[in-house]
C-alpha cells in the first residue's frame, strides 16, 4: 500500500473502524477481524493433540470416522459466541475464514492428524443461503482449505429439504428432522478420498451423522470432522 492510500485508510478508520469480531473494541492497523488479545485468549480445545477427545467420543459408534475435533469451546456469553454470532447474523463472513485458518494452521503443524485430500462443508438449503447472503460452513472451510493447501469441494454435498431450526430439539429430535436431507450430487468426484467435513458448532451432532452417512455410500471413501466450536 502507498503512502496516499495509507493515509486515506487512516482517515477512514477515524469514522468507521474495524471492530474485534470477538471483544467489539477497535483493531489496530496490524491486526485482522480477531484483536490478537482475543486470539491469545481464546478457550482452545486442544483436541487435534487428543485422538480421544470429547467430539470424537460424542461420535463414536454412530458412523465410522478417521479423526474428529473442535477449536475451541462455546459457551454463553464468552468470546466464541460472540464470534460465532459475528458470521452467520451479523454478515461477517470474513469472521469464518479467519477461524478457518487459524484452525487449520492447527491441523497443519498437529503430529496427530493426517491431513485429508480435500475439504467439504456443511451445505445450507438454497433458501436459507439465500436469506443469508453465503453458508458459514463454506467460509470455514476456505479459511481451512488455504491453510492446509487442500481445495475445497463445493455444491456436491448438498441439501435437499429446508429442514426446522435445530435449537433446543433433542438429539433423537434432531435425528429426525435431518433424516434423508443431504444427497451427493456427483459420488465419482470424491471417491477414493479422505474428506474433511467442516461445520461452525456440534452440539449433538446429527447434522455431521446426516451428512456422513451419505459420504460414507461413496466408494472407499474415508472422513474426518473439524468445527470451530464445541457447544458445552
Amino acid at each position: 500500500m502507498n503512502p496516499v492510500s495509507g493515509y486515506f485508510y487512516d482517515f477512514i478508520g477515524l469514522f468507521f473502524p474495524e471492530l474485534c469480531a470477538a471483544c467489539g473494541k477497535n483493531l489496530y492497523k496490524n491486526e485482522d477481524i480477531i484483536c490478537t488479545n482475543c486470539i491469545y485468549h481464546l478457550p482452545y480445545t486442544m483436541h487435534h493433540k487428543d485422538p480421544e477427545n470429547r467430539v470424537a467420543r460424542q461420535l463414536w459408534g454412530r458412523f465410522p470416522f478417521k479423526q474428529a475435533g473442535s477449536y475451541v469451546y462455546f459457551k454463553k456469553g464468552n468470546k466464541v459466541q460472540h464470534i460465532m454470532h459475528q458470521l452467520k447474523y451479523n454478515n461477517r463472513p470474513e469472521t469464518g475464514t479467519k477461524m478457518g485458518k487459524l484452525y487449520g494452521s492447527e491441523l497443519e503443524q498437529s503430529s496427530v492428524w493426517t491431513i485429508p485430500d480435500v475439504v467439504i462443508p456443511v451445505p445450507l438449503h438454497p433458501k436459507k443461503r439465500k436469506l443469508r447472503g453465503y453458508n458459514q460452513s463454506e467460509c470455514i472451510a476456505k479459511g481451512m482449505s488455504d491453510a492446509l493447501n487442500i481445495p475445497v469441494v463445493l455444491n456436491n454435498l448438498c441439501k435437499a429439504t429446508n429442514t426446522e431450526t435445530q435449537t433446543l430439539k433433542s438429539r433423537f429430535s434432531r435425528y429426525e428432522n435431518l433424516k434423508e436431507a443431504f444427497f451427493v450430487r456427483e459420488p465419482l468426484q470424491l471417491e477414493n478420498k479422505h474428506l474433511l467435513l467442516v461445520d461452525d458448532v456440534i452440539t449433538t451432532g446429527a447434522t455431521l451423522e446426516a451428512c456422513c452417512l451419505e459420504l460414507l455410500k461413496i466408494k472407499n471413501v474415508s472422513i474426518s470432522i473439524a468445527t470451530i466450536a464445541f457447544a458445552e
